[in-house]
């Protein structure tokens, strides 16, 4: 079975990389945030 090499441009594959590496940080910053309140004294 041969390798296919990534036939799409450096920028889409950058792009994808930052859309989801956003997507999976901001996803921890509402959680914790939503912990943060929840957990928070009063």
């Amino acid at each position: 079975m041969a390798l296919v090499p990534n036939q799409r441009p450096l920028g889409q594959r950058l792009l994808w990389f930052a859309a989801l590496w956003l997507g999976g940080v901001g996803t921890v910053t509402l959680v914790s945030f939503a912990l943060r309140l929840w957990i928070a004294p009063k």
